[in-house]
């Protein structure tokens, strides 16, 4: 079964950019097959990664709220769940090395509850042909509080700089633990930080957390200018500080060993 790994935390702080030198990472070394998740309605891993993405979960659920309001009839002796699985399926796209799920954004009204329990039935059943499944969640909790996820090895925390994103953070690990979600990693990554440095009240904020602190990404000028083209993150130099740090700590995590 694949090994999972989850990326949470607040929204701005580069949990996505991280997830797609991540990904690029574990690519480079040949531990594929790899399922990416973008897990976030408003998603954007895609463009870490330079790649288009044709079909989302949001795009599929409102083809199924307009075939039932419209009484538009699934193809012949197909259930609804039925074609949910066959579109998801369909909405695995293929990329340099791994492959891509998008949850995307629904635009009509009614919640993504039915669509997130089919996600988690296909996403048990996808873990066979994976060697990891790589999720990087919205910024809020829903995902981890609703179980979508399954079984997770390892949760990777992102904060930038501040007390508050670790106190999100924080607030995460919490949930886990009310959850009984047995995650056996749990690390934490501050990312953004300026001259790569962890400054004293940020430090003091995650002794308190009792967070286990992996390793900090400095504030990257490399990260600004490729967002502002629209050029992929994963495009950076091997030596952009961003990529070069996050990869040590990738090494320290043993994600590779696991495997």
């Amino acid at each position: 079964m694949a090994y999972n790994i989850a990326i949470a935390g607040k929204g701005g702080v580069g949990k996505t950019s991280l997830t797609g030198m991540l990904i690029e990472y574990l690519v480079e070394a040949g531990l594929g097959p790899i399922l990416a998740v973008d897990a976030d309605a408003n998603a954007n891993l895609n463009e870490v990664l330079g790649e288009e993405v044709d079909l989302s979960i949001g795009e599929i659920k409102e083809e199924v709220n307009h075939a039932e309001m419209d009484g538009v009839p699934l193809p012949t002796g197909m259930t609804k769940t039925d074609f949910l699985k066959l579109r998801l399926n369909q909405a695995v796209a293929e990329g340099k090395g791994y492959d891509l799920l998008v949850m995307g954004r629904s635009q009509g009204a009614g919640c993504y509850c039915y669509v997130n329990g089919i996600l988690k039935t296909q996403l048990d059943s996808l873990g066979k042909n994976y060697n990891y499944i790589i999720v990087d969640n919205e910024a809020g909790m829903e995902h981890l509080s609703r179980g979508t996820l399954g079984k997770i090895d390892m949760l990777i925390l992102v904060s930038d700089c501040s007390r508050r994103g670790v106190q999100a953070v924080g607030r995460i690990r919490d949930l886990v633990d009310e959850l009984k979600l047995k995650v056996p990693n749990i690390k934490l990554i501050i990312n953004r930080a300026p001259d790569g440095v962890l400054n004293e009240g940020t430090a003091e904020e995650v002794e308190k957390q009792g967070l286990d602190l992996i390793g900090v990404v400095p504030l990257d000028q490399n990260v600004f200018e490729y967002d502002a083209y629209g050029k992929p993150l994963v495009d950076l130099p091997v030596d952009a500080p961003s990529k070069k740090a996050l990869r040590e700590i990738v090494d320290k995590l043993e994600i590779i060993k696991n495997k």
